[in-house]
């Protein structure tokens, strides 16, 4: 008699084949004294033990429906914080970057501002060259995954609106540009630079505040509601 699929499934054991480590770890950027930090954290237990990795952890398949959630999960139990911007950077797995076995971890990365993210005395903010170097020794195969996020960051700052997410509630024209330089690694023509953000109509004025800057009272701004990146219809590039 032909087995039905319903059938196949209820007899179906999933540890008949060996499943590898499967894992996220999540590349969280800030700006911090101009320039561009990543936050690690140290290990409590082996492998790696008291060696610095950036945040992540293991799929749980009673609490996560699918691998963003895990992200978002593990965001928030490291930071207590919930990301206004959380991006998949990509898969990677072997049977050399984990020593306890075959490994399997999506990585993502998100843009946050340091003031709103706390975290323990295990973790710090660890700050990077400009070819996206964590100037800690890193467990696993960390490195290479905040050098991606970091020229994926990068790329998306020459086309997008990403950089609003690394500021305050409240900021100056001059300090959205400056974010931009200093993730971009280079300056911005100032004129050029205002008309396209003001252009895309993701910032609005906050009527009647303003702040002392070194020359003058400079217009304070904000995101507008709409939080969805904008995509510019022709790249940035500093200089």
């Amino acid at each position: 008699m032909k087995k039905t699929e319903r059938e196949f499934l209820a007899n179906y054991n999933i540890h008949d084949y060996d499943v590898p480590l499967t894992s996220v770890d999540i590349v969280i950027f800030t700006i911090i004294d101009e320039q561009v930090n990543v936050l690690v954290t140290k290990r409590a237990d082996f492998p790696y033990k008291d060696e610095w990795a950036i945040p992540g952890g293991f799929i749980d398949i009673k609490k996560d429906k699918n691998i963003d959630q895990t992200a978002m999960r593990k965001l928030k139990e490291k930071t207590d914080y919930d990301a206004p911007y959380l991006e998949q950077l990509g898969a990677t797995g072997n049977n050399k970057r984990d020593p306890r076995g075959w490994s399997v971890t999506v990585s993502y990365f998100s843009l946050v501002n340091f003031d709103n993210v706390q975290f323990g005395k295990e973790s710090r903010w660890c700050p990077m060259s400009d070819d996206g170097i964590c100037e800690e020794k890193l467990a696993f195969d960390h490195e290479h995954i905040i050098q991606d996020a970091f020229q994926r960051l990068r790329n998306k700052a020459q086309y997008t609106t990403i950089a609003l997410h690394v500021l305050p509630e409240k900021f100056t024209l001059s300090e959205l540009q400056k974010c931009y330089e200093i993730i971009l690694g280079g300056k911005l023509n100032k004129s050029g630079f205002r008309r396209r953000i003001t252009k895309a109509n993701v910032i609005e004025e906050i009527s009647g505040e303003s702040k002392q800057t070194a020359t003058r009272m400079a217009q304070l701004y904000r995101k507008s509601s709409d939080t969805e990146l904008h995509f510019y219809m022709r790249e940035i590039y500093a200089r």
